[in-house]
């Protein structure tokens, strides 16, 4: 009788909660619509707080919906950004699902670690992330040319027309050699609309084997923590 009543109670509590998230929900949908769809509602487990996940970002609120966090929670003692890892987690990618087929690939060592990443010619940081680049080894990348800048569209033909893409695209970005101009179709239109279904919203964009998404540049140091998948441990 007693193990019953501990299962009818563990029940009961499950429902709560997750009324309580419809709750909490239908509450910020209802009275801030300027949020924008909220995808779901989750207990947060981080001082009685609940996570909004909207289409791109984690936010936070109370019980009661009163109160909106945009921003990231820290644990001090650990040293962890509690917000990024946890964002990593829910805006993950099928990196096996990419269309590999519209990337260039490069080849480094063993291949045997993989990284795909959206960039753009006239893009300073994607610039810098190639010397960076420079010193990892043992890596499969997949380079998805993505001209977004003014001007790009005709360096990013050149380069897909060659007929060594990787070596084009090495002497450009990093010894500002313009390949000749190209005569060929480019997969361009569609990388621009398939950065657009993972809110791609400028370069270099990181995406990692395991799923993780990073926006921007970054350095060697940090690039092999990823590649190796022991970022945030």
């Amino acid at each position: 009788m007693f193990r019953f009543f501990l299962l009818l109670l563990s029940a009961l509590s499950s429902v709560c909660v997750h009324a309580s998230e419809a709750s909490v929900k239908d509450t910020l949908q209802k009275n801030y619509p300027q949020i924008g769809k909220i995808e779901k509602v989750n207990k947060a487990n981080i001082l009685g707080l609940y996570e909004v996940v909207t289409r791109d970002q984690l936010l936070y609120t109370d019980e009661k919906a009163q109160y909106l966090i945009i921003g990231s929670i820290y644990d001090l003692k650990a040293k962890r950004n509690l917000t990024e890892e946890r964002s990593r987690q829910l805006f993950a990618i099928n990196f096996n699902g990419l269309p590999f087929e519209l990337a260039m690939k490069k080849v480094k060592g063993n291949g045997q670690r993989k990284m795909a990443y959206f960039t753009d010619p006239n893009c300073g940081y994607c610039k810098k992330l190639e010397g960076e680049l420079k010193n990892i080894d043992n890596v499969m990348l997949y380079v998805f040319l993505y001209p977004i800048f003014q001007g790009s569209d005709e360096k990013v033909k050149a380069v897909w027309c060659s007929k060594d893409q990787v070596k084009a695209w090495d002497d450009l970005m990093q010894n500002g050699v313009q390949p000749p101009a190209g005569s060929c179709d480019t997969p361009s239109a569609k990388v621009l609309e398939l950065g657009g279904k993972l809110n791609l919203t400028g370069t270099p964009a990181l995406i990692f084997a395991d799923g993780v998404l990073v926006p921007g540049y970054m350095p060697a140091p940090d690039l092999e923590k990823l590649l190796n998948g022991t970022a945030g441990h």
